[in-house]
């Protein structure tokens, strides 16, 4: 199959990228766009950032970057991994990966080799949309139907669910994003793929928070929001990812509130887990996810402020904020709580009168 056609496909070719094509090209070896940018090419998306697959290593990427004075950006954690980063023309940065497979396996990460068969690292990757290659030419490269999983909407695991769920448990958590991404129908979920995220959502214990909280947020900002956090308590996993081990029927209907509320205003991703917390829950939260400050002060703001039976002006808003220094922060607090409310009036009023603190 050839994409060249998509426009998605033609606006890639920057002169950062061109350049990296004929390096790679005089070099003899083969490259290709891998995973994510392939699937948002298909989609008719201009990719964010363009990552690559080669069969080159890393120690000969260097060499050829090192002959042709580019910017070699270091990380010896992507290298061990096969991740090289190179800078061009001082202007656009792109991670290159030697093909691998998985030698060793523990549920966080693995020790790979370098292969040069693009079958065997498409088979390692986690969900068939995110498995495909595509070359300069626009010949893509689909060896675990992943672009008819695309073309259906349907998220879907590269082979075996549990097999891959193992490898990373991480999985879970993009297994769920991606379904909140990509997917055109809620709860359409494989039961096969249901039974395995309950089987093993306790090994997101062992998970680090900030990688949890990374995939937590993009869910938050994804759609059928309320289905896939019920999905997390309803599977049990919620207590190892730092929310509590049961929702109660109360603060589902909240959740449920909320993301019909918020819909459209672009809420924080913690005004939306807010709903399911108390003042309790709170310190928890944040020593499983290493929340920021501002994240910890707006679930603080709300969960106080939602208990406040009188209605609150505009006025009082703006007083409160202009007590506070920097008055900006107390501002975002406030936006984030009127959205959680669902006051669309008052927000937009609030909004107009403090534009000058933002």
């Amino acid at each position: 199959m050839n994409f060249s056609h998509l426009d998605s496909f033609k606006a890639i070719f920057t002169p950062e990228v061109n350049k990296l094509k004929e390096i790679f090209a005089r070099h003899k070896y083969p490259l290709c766009l891998a995973g994510g940018p392939v699937r948002d090419i298909l989609l008719g998306v201009m990719p964010e950032d363009l990552d690559f697959a080669t069969s080159a290593t890393p120690d000969q990427m260097k060499n050829i970057f090192a002959m042709e004075k580019l910017v070699i950006l270091i990380n010896k954690n992507g290298e061990r991994h096969g991740t090289i980063t190179v800078r061009i023309n001082d202007k656009q940065n792109f991670e290159i990966t030697t093909l691998r497979i998985d030698k060793t396996i523990d549920g966080r990460q693995a020790n790979v080799e370098f292969t040069n068969n693009w079958a065997l690292d498409a088979s390692r990757r986690d969900l068939t949309i995110n498995s495909m290659f595509l070359d300069f030419e626009g010949t893509l490269y689909d060896y675990c139907g992943g672009k008819k999983d695309l073309d259906e909407r349907r998220i879907a695991f590269v082979g075996d669910a549990q097999t891959r769920i193992q490898e990373n448990y991480l999985r879970i958590l993009r297994y769920l994003r991606f379904y909140g991404k990509i997917s055109d129908k809620e709860n359409n979920h494989d039961p096969k793929i249901v039974k395995a995220i309950t089987e093993n959502g306790s090994g997101l214990a062992n998970i680090a928070g900030e990688r949890i909280w990374s995939e937590l947020k993009k869910i938050c900002a994804g759609n059928y929001i309320y289905s896939l956090l019920k999905l997390i308590f309803d599977t049990g996993m919620s207590r190892y990812i730092g929310l509590p081990a049961v929702a109660s029927a109360e603060s589902l209907r909240e959740l449920y509130r909320v993301c019909e509320a918020t819909k459209g205003l672009n809420p924080n991703p913690i005004t939306i887990l807010a709903t399911v917390l108390t003042k309790q829950d709170i310190n928890v939260l944040d020593q499983r996810l290493k929340l920021t400050n501002s994240e910890q002060a707006i679930l603080n703001f709300i969960i106080e402020e939602r208990r406040i039976t009188q209605s609150r002006s505009t006025k009082y808003y703006i007083d409160l904020m202009m007590a506070s220094q920097p008055p900006s922060k107390t501002r975002e607090k406030i936006i984030e709580y009127l959205k959680y409310s669902g006051k669309k009036d008052e927000l937009k009023d609030f909004l107009t009168a403090s534009v000058k603190y933002q």
